[in-house]
């Protein structure tokens, strides 16, 4: 595939001229969607064919293209209500074919005028399943995007002096930068203080809790254990976010602190990485990650499968190891290796395995409490198999008491 040209059909878009250059030198042509400029990300595809606003504003695609491999994207335009966060924060945009029409009662405006008005450069052309079976192959990589070039080598300099993801710390930067407070509907009553730490969380995550009885303290990413802890909170929660686990220290250190003080935790995603770092073990780099709605985990101690929606370009390393496990797919999960292992805070284990890959997908301390998933219980636009996991913690908080 390296150095591999290809062109746009009659299906594309139209608008100018367009480049997407991978970091190995894979070029596609197509026309521009959204802002006619140029942008550099890392490369990675989402499978999901609904939620592309959920998609578009889920503050962990922060520094990513993405690509869609859903052909028709934008049909039913964009609206005020279902964004995940203040903006959108993907990089970039790839898609097959963008809507010519915005149909949907709900819809404001449309995908294309959305875009254009935020900056976000994107791109329609054809070979979306290529380029996705090339990132299975190759794994995820730095790209670029430019409506400014047409020459890929030009385009290829440029993508090679963009950053890495591996080592980013990029939670910080689309975290609150103050605190706020989410409170139960009118009518429910509050059951419990939760001190939530934004390191990327989507908006539908403080409302799902608080539609349980939560009052929802938002904090900043990089707050410290005494912060946290200083909101007197029945529990805390660590959200989802982007970037590279094991360059949150903060994160991991205030994690630390609220577990040596027993208070009942529940991490999501990088939530989940945080609690693993935590707990002694490694994080490593997935070729390709996961990213989409159609994911399934198994809980290792009910043999329930759920499917699952993920973001995810990191994992946590089974324990003794620095990278993937030794579990295939069409091995039982229940055989596993090293599922049970020790820490300063007492036994945990690993909870969920991932089916496709074997990736660990859940934790939890056996004998505290504190436990995580590498999933979106909040799961908009869906599935919603996971969607018990805050009923779960507000049983803990209760426990707890």
């Amino acid at each position: 595939m390296t150095g591999v040209t290809r062109t746009p059909s009659r299906a594309a878009a139209v608008g100018r001229p367009a480049l997407l250059v991978l970091e190995d030198g894979t070029t596609f042509r197509g026309t521009t969607f959204g802002a006619d400029a140029e942008t550099f990300g890392e490369m990675v595809f989402n499978t999901g064919m609904t939620g592309y606003q959920e998609t578009l504003t889920d503050p962990s695609y922060a520094r990513q293209i993405v690509a869609m491999t859903a052909p028709h994207i934008g049909n039913t335009g964009v609206n005020d209500s279902d964004p995940e966060s203040r903006r959108i924060w993907v990089a970039g945009y790839v898609v097959r074919e963008p809507a010519r029409l915005a149909s949907n009662w709900r819809a404001q405006r449309s995908l294309q005028d959305e875009l254009a008005a935020q900056g976000i450069t994107g791109i329609a052309m054809p070979g979306t399943r290529a380029l996705t079976r090339h990132l299975r192959d190759r794994g995820a990589m730095r790209a670029g995007i430019s409506a400014a070039t047409t020459n890929p080598a030009e385009l290829l300099a440029r993508v090679l002096a963009s950053p890495q993801m591996t080592g980013a710390d990029l939670a910080a930067g689309v975290s609150t930068p103050e605190p706020y407070v989410v409170s139960p509907p009118a009518g429910t009553p509050i059951r419990y203080r939760v001190a939530a730490v934004d390191l990327g969380i989507k908006a539908a995550t403080p409302r799902s809790m608080a539609a349980l009885g939560c009052e929802v303290h938002v904090l900043p990413a990089r707050s410290t254990a005494d912060d946290i802890l200083g909101a007197d909170p029945d529990g805390v929660f660590f959200s989802n976010g982007p970037g590279d686990p094991a360059a949150i220290g903060y994160a991991v250190e205030a994690m630390q602190g609220v577990l040596a003080a027993r208070r009942p935790v529940f991490g999501i995603c990088l939530g989940s990485q945080v609690l693993g770092r935590a707990l002694g073990l490694d994080t490593y780099k997935l070729r390709f990650g996961h990213r989409g709605v159609n994911q399934p985990v198994q809980d290792l101690r009910t043999g329930r499968v759920q499917i699952t929606s993920h973001n995810h370009g990191f994992a946590v390393a089974l324990p003794g190891r620095s990278g993937p496990g030794e579990w295939q797919p069409g091995t039982p999960a229940s055989a596993a290796p090293v599922r049970r292992f020790d820490t300063a805070y007492g036994p945990a284990e690993i909870t969920h395995l991932n089916l496709n890959d074997g990736v660990v997908e859940g934790l939890r301390l056996t004998a505290a409490p504190a436990f995580s998933v590498q999933y979106h219980p909040e799961a908009a636009p869906g599935p919603h198999d996971a969607a018990g996991l805050f009923a779960e913690f507000c049983a803990l908080l209760e426990e707890s008491r």
